[in-house]
């Protein structure tokens, strides 16, 4: 039998693990996805989320390990996407009489959307309502946007635990549970990625999310229990003002440089860009998209106020793989006016390349200081060396 994890007393996680997942909405997993779901043992049975669906067996065998899953009386349903909904069904076969609460009204439309579920044994629940489940009361925060717009939190004051959704996630498999007992620093990086591939485009939201929180007070959340990855009771106030930072938008001193090239020539203009970026005391990356996937870039990308993208001309466009870059990146909202966009490549016939990759920068409302920087063929020492006095310049 598959065994529950006990996160306070009375209060365990029953989700699944998707050690093997390689990929989630585009973006890499490469330590896999844990999909939580937790039980809460009072007068009233609560189970908070479930899983996707191919994990239900997993979910049911959890909970079977602590009761039968007939006793349970509420299903609270923080966000209906699938890979925390999926499971809903199944639990409702094993408990006919068991109710489900959701944001109203958007999660509540949704679960009958996805799933058909409506009705009387259907609660839509907003910011500031409670309900009662014996010893506790659970509370309901909507977070709208981020990323849903069914999004909400859900806060148990009797173990100081909140039920946080999506954010302070991680798409990270692991047997612990907690963020103390695995290599912080990967957590942290995960918390990171997860942030900067799915809840950037909505970081005004998050803020407000963010606000909401705090405002149940700091010293007043002892657990932070995402729907992914692992939870937070170490580290509590380092994720929360993490998510500070990402929130805000601020940028760092520091560089990317994004590129791909055919024959090298657009590649010996991404070196000298970062030899231009060292000499001038800011620290910098280098990324061929040949060999980095676009969710580890962005996740560079967050935080960073330089950011260059490189190519040749090919018919008259980009390049296929800068497209898709360049493409993924403008999905995630990047507009950022304390970003400076760059860019660059060469071209034999026009320099197409270089300019409709200028133009997505420009689109992006990043600050471009400088003209794409595009050169016939093969550029030789003299603009190499030019390019390196164009960094010094902007960067100055």
């Amino acid at each position: 039998m598959l065994t529950a994890m006990q996160i306070k007393p009375d209060v365990y996680w029953v989700g699944g693990l998707d050690w093997n997942a390689r990929s989630f909405h585009g973006y890499t997993t490469e330590d896999g996805i844990t999909y939580n779901a937790y039980l809460i043992m009072d007068e009233k049975v609560t189970l908070i989320d479930t899983t996707k669906a191919t994990f239900a067996d997993e979910l049911i065998g959890r909970i079977s390990s602590i009761i039968d899953p007939a006793e349970i009386d509420v299903i609270i349903a923080n966000h209906i996407e699938m890979d925390h909904s999926g499971s809903i069904p199944a639990i409702l076969e094993l408990a006919p009489h068991a109710e489900v609460y959701a944001s109203a009204p958007a999660g509540v439309k949704e679960l009958a959307a996805h799933f058909g579920i409506a009705g009387e044994r259907v609660h839509g629940v907003k910011t500031g309502d409670t309900l009662s489940i014996g010893r506790r009361t659970l509370s309901f925060v909507q977070t709208a946007m981020v990323h849903w717009p069914d999004n909400m939190v859900t806060y148990s004051a009797y173990d100081k635990i909140l039920f946080s959704n999506d954010a302070f996630g991680q798409h990270f498999a692991s047997g612990a549970r907690f963020e103390d007992e695995n290599d912080l620093h990967e957590i942290m990086l995960q918390a990171c990625k997860y942030y900067a591939n799915i809840v950037q485009p909505y970081g005004k939201q998050a803020d407000a999310a963010l606000a909401a929180v705090k405002g149940l007070g700091i010293e007043n959340i002892e657990v932070i229990a995402p729907s992914h990855g692992v939870c937070w009771r170490s580290h509590v106030a380092d994720i929360i003002s993490a998510y500070d930072g990402f929130a805000s938008g601020a940028v760092k001193e520091k560089a990317i440089v994004v590129y791909d090239s055919m024959w090298h020539s657009t590649e010996k203009i991404a070196l000298a860009l970062v030899d231009g970026f060292l000499a001038s005391g800011v620290p910098v990356k280098l990324f061929d998209l040949k060999a980095n996937h676009n969710s580890d870039i962005m996740t560079e990308f967050l935080d960073t106020k330089y950011v260059c993208v490189g190519s040749p001309t090919l018919n008259s466009q980009m390049l296929p793989t800068v497209a898709g870059f360049l493409t993924y990146m403008r999905g995630l909202s990047p507009r950022n006016e304390k970003r400076i966009g760059v860019a660059f490549g060469s071209y034999g016939w026009a320099p197409l390349g270089p300019k409709n990759v200028g133009a997505v920068l420009e689109e992006c409302g990043f600050q471009m200081p400088e003209k794409p920087l595009a050169y016939n063929w093969i550029p030789g020492e003299e603009p190499l060396e030019e390019i390196k006095a164009k960094v010094a310049a902007f960067v100055g």
